[in-house]
């Protein structure tokens, strides 16, 4: 992935530089463009923005957020004060959060939808400033039809943000079928090592980016030099390492199907699973989060303790194999079941991974 490198010349590095500092000589005016203060822009942010933003198909750079949750509260600035946001009813439960405080506020109206229910979503839709799209749905895993919601939302006269962190650019690119501003908690799959905190946002309407680099200037949002550069360093493997873990998630999800102490493997890769036939016309791969239902909350615990090579933590897009009931955090939606168990796919062996499931599963039945 050649993206985000300097321009070659004779003896020049292959990565951009490290630039630590919090400000910059000026010698003019600070006007539109001006570098001036490190809160403003950074140099080191620059090469990451770019290379996102030609992953999602945008012409102008993306911007860097100290965090995916900081990404995700610009996207929602959005929303005029008064005005009305269109959610899934599962989704990240920090956007959810956020969403509904601003809603006790007043300063929003919030419908929350079966974002898979298309007909449902497009009646909600009226008088809608944005739509809130994640598809697959955290942790729930339903697919929407985005084309089909995009348009829809569009005729509303509602901006459509589309949180892409689960499926990367790898896997779908919303800009392409018109949706306004993409986001990404970069934590996740883009940097991909579980070592960094870093959101994006991306757009291809230059007043769109403007509004949102305001709110990150204004409220600084700012991503650290060094988090950005080893978030660059990160995306470079992305490719690899979506393309190992895709795969072993698909023979787990495969395998823990035919388990007798799981009740329901979600996955949209699997022809038995209700996204799939969605998911593979909009998809070019079905990502590498699998959830599971098990009986109850004492069975998922008991598995999550069970396990050697799993690592019971929440996240997920790293290298390392995560797993973790949901609904142990008090923040998630009452309605994810109480069994449910998320497991992120990393880029272990998937026998090794199968045979650590296997015997925390068989110790269930």
């Amino acid at each position: 992935m050649a993206a985000g490198r300097p321009e070659r010349g004779h003896d020049t590095p292959v990565n951009p530089s490290v630039v630590f500092s919090s400000t910059f000589v000026g010698l003019g005016s600070v006007g539109e463009g001006a570098r001036g203060y490190a809160r403003f822009s950074n140099p080191t942010w620059e090469p990451f923005e770019e290379a996102v933003a030609r992953l999602e198909g945008a012409e102008i750079p993306a911007l860097l957020f100290s965090s995916g949750m900081a990404a995700v509260a610009a996207a929602l600035s959005l929303v005029p004060v008064g005005g009305v946001l269109v959610a899934p009813a599962h989704a990240y439960s920090g956007t959810l959060g956020l969403a509904q405080a601003k809603g006790v506020r007043g300063e929003l109206e919030l419908r929350s939808v079966d974002i898979a229910d298309t007909e449902a979503t497009v009646a909600a839709l009226d008088g809608a400033d944005v739509l809130w799209v994640e598809s697959p749905t955290n942790p729930m895993m339903e697919v929407a039809d985005l084309p089909a919601l995009t348009a829809a939302a569009h005729a509303a006269g509602a901006l459509v943000v589309v949180d892409n962190t689960f499926s990367t650019p790898l896997g779908q690119r919303p800009l392409s079928v018109g949706a306004d501003v993409v986001v990404h908690s970069a934590t996740k799959y883009l940097a991909g090592h579980s070592d960094v905190l870093l959101g994006l946002a991306v757009t291809a309407d230059d007043e769109i980016r403007a509004r949102l680099l305001g709110h990150r200037t204004l409220h600084g949002a700012i991503a650290g030099p060094m988090e950005a550069w080893l978030g660059l360093r990160g995306l470079r493997t992305l490719a690899l390492r979506v393309e190992r873990s895709q795969a072993t998630a698909a023979e787990l999800a495969r395998r823990l199907e035919g388990h007798p102490a799981v009740r329901r493997t979600r996955y949209p890769g699997l022809v038995s699973d209700p996204g799939h036939e969605r998911a593979a016309a909009q998809f070019d791969g079905f990502g590498s989060i699998i959830s599971i239902e098990l009986d109850d909350a004492a069975a998922a615990d008991a598995l999550v303790a069970g396990l050697a090579l799993w690592l019971p933590a929440t996240s997920l897009g790293g290298v390392e194999s995560t797993i973790e009931r949901r609904r142990r955090h008090v923040a998630e939606p009452a309605t994810v079941p109480e069994g449910l168990v998320r497991l992120s796919v990393g880029i272990e062996n998937v026998d090794d991974l199968w045979a650590d499931l296997a015997q925390g599963l068989d110790a269930l039945v």
